[in-house]
C-alpha cells in the first residue's frame, strides 16, 4: 500500500473523550476494521463466485469450456 488517504467519521463528543482517556488511537481502530471488512468481503465474493461455477465444474465438458474461455481472457 503506497499511497494513503484520509478518511473521516463523526463520532460523538463523548466517546473522543473516552478514547483519549483511554490512549486508544483512531486511526490504528479504524485501519484495522476497514482491512477486516474487506478481507471480509473478499471472502463473501470468493466464495459467492465458487457457488456459481460449482454446478460447470461437476460436468467435465462444461469444465473444459470454461477453462480454455479463462485462458482465452488472459
Amino acid at each position: 500500500m503506497g499511497k494513503h488517504v484520509t478518511v473521516s467519521a463523526k463520532i460523538p463528543k463523548e466517546l473522543r473523550d473516552e478514547m483519549r482517556a483511554l490512549k486508544i488511537r483512531p486511526s490504528e481502530v479504524i485501519r484495522r476494521a476497514l482491512e477486516e471488512e474487506v478481507r471480509k468481503k473478499k471472502l463473501e465474493k470468493l466464495l459467492k463466485d465458487l457457488e456459481d461455477i460449482r454446478p460447470l465444474l461437476t460436468k467435465p465438458k462444461e469444465t473444459v469450456k470454461l477453462i480454455r474461455e479463462i485462458r482465452n481472457e488472459r
